[in-house]
C-alpha cells in the first residue's frame, strides 16, 4: 500500500478520534479530553489525512475515500466506547 494512504489512514483515524474524544458524552476514557486543544488537533489532522490521500489519488478519489473513512469511524467509536464502557462497569 502507498505510503502516502497509509498516513492519510492514520491521520483521519486520529483525527475522528481526536474529535470523538472532546465529546462530554464519549465512552472511550473516564473523562472527556480538553475540548478546544482536541477540536484543533483533529481538525489539522483531518486536512493532513485529506492532503495525504491528495498525494497518491486524484482529487475526487481522494474525496471519496477521505469521506467514508470519516463516516465509518464516526459510526463504530461510539460503538467501541460502548463495549470498553461495558468492560469497565460491573
Amino acid at each position: 500500500m502507498p505510503l502516502f494512504t497509509v498516513a492519510g489512514l492514520l491521520a483521519t483515524s486520529l483525527a475522528c478520534l481526536c474529535i470523538y474524544a472532546a465529546s462530554p458524552n464519549q465512552r472511550l476514557w473516564a473523562a472527556a479530553w480538553p475540548r478546544r486543544p482536541a477540536l484543533l488537533a483533529g481538525g489539522g489532522l483531518l486536512a493532513a489525512g485529506w492532503l495525504a490521500f491528495a498525494q497518491d489519488m486524484r482529487t475526487l478519489a481522494a474525496t471519496f475515500t477521505w469521506l467514508t473513512l470519516l463516516m465509518l469511524a464516526f459510526a463504530l467509536l461510539p460503538y467501541i466506547g460502548a463495549l470498553f464502557h461495558g468492560r469497565r462497569t460491573p
